[in-house]
């Protein structure tokens, strides 16, 4: 299932590599894409959509 997901206090590469790597750690065969321009992250994995987003919360960010 792919989750897609708006984060919009992502602002440079740091935050891109802050969520993707937290999100590997919890979930480590999720396949993760973020675009920083849009401020998209889509993320397949088996973990639920409120899981996604509690991980991303976690890290500082907020999920719209």
């Amino acid at each position: 299932m792919t989750i897609n997901l708006q984060v919009p206090s992502m602002v440079c590469e740091g935050c891109v590599a802050a969520v993707k790597d937290a999100i590997i750690a919890a979930e480590p065969s999720a396949k993760v894409e973020i675009d920083l321009a849009t401020k998209k992250v889509a993320v397949e994995s088996s973990s639920s959509e409120a899981a996604i987003k509690q991980i991303i919360i976690d890290v500082g960010h907020e999920v719209a």
